[in-house]
Order: structure tokens, then sequence, then C-alpha cells
């Protein structure tokens, strides 16, 4: 497996993004927070994480999230994935909302997402008449029924 080095400042107190098994994709991020906030049902909040990078030209960072806190309290990222950009050298902060039916809180140091890094490429488009056909066309949206 590659490893990609990427220049990180952490201002948060906690240890850095970490993988929590030799084969996940995604580094847990902590939360970076002077106070708990606390957030109502269909509240969001921009919460701050302490750390800034520095991504090599060609890469991203998407910011994603925690399935455990989905499921359990249905908490999420509004714009999920969030991306950051290569030459984006602010702090990064991930927009987190409860789409679940109680309040919920979030702690300092605490996990609230994880992030990807990844390549990606620039479009050159080139504009056409027309299109190469395939099986399935132009059929979108639950055109291959229910099973």
């Amino acid at each position: 497996m590659d490893r990609l080095k990427v220049k990180i400042i952490n201002r948060s107190g906690h240890g850095l993004p970490a993988y929590e098994t030799t084969e996940s994709a995604g580094m847990d991020v902590r939360a970076c927070l002077e106070a708990p906030v606390t957030l109502q049902p269909l509240d969001r909040a921009l919460v701050p994480t302490g750390l800034r990078v520095q991504l090599p030209a060609g890469y991203e960072m998407q910011m994603r999230p925690r399935s455990g806190l989905a499921l359990r309290h249905g908490i999420t990222l509004a714009n999920s994935p969030g991306t950051v950009d290569a030459d984006y050298r602010g702090e990064i902060s991930v927009i987190v909302i409860n789409l679940g039916r109680e309040p919920f809180t979030i702690h300092d140091g605490e996990r609230i997402c994880q992030m990807v890094v990844a390549p990606y490429s620039h479009v050159a488009w080139e504009p056409v008449g027309e299109l190469d056909t395939t099986r399935r066309g132009d059929g979108g949206f639950g055109h291959t029924g229910l099973d």
C-alpha cells in the first residue's frame, strides 16, 4: 500500500487523524471545541477540527460521516462528502447535522467524521453531437426495477 506524505498543522490538542484498522480507507477526525455543542433535531453546526493540511497537487480530501453516529444517533454531514481542495490552507471544519429524534451533544475530542484522501482528475470536455450507445442507454432512477 502506498503512503502519501501530507503536511499537517494540528492545533486541536488531540492526536492526528488515524486509521482504526490496517485496511481502513478513512481516518477518524475529532472535534476541536472550547465548549460542547448540542444539536437539536434538524439543527446543524460548523464544527472545527483544529487541523490544517497541505495536500499534494492532484489530491483531494473528502470529509464523510461516521456510520455508527449516523445509525445510532442520526448524526451526519450536511454536505457529504465535503471536499477539501489541494490549495485550501484554512482550518478544516465540518457541517454536522442532527437528523435524529433526540438532541445530540458533541464534545471536544469526539470522533465526528472521517477523512479520505484520494487522487482526482481534471476533465477536458470534448463536445460531440451524440454519445456511444450502451445497453443501459438513458435509463436512470430505478429503471432496473426493485430486485
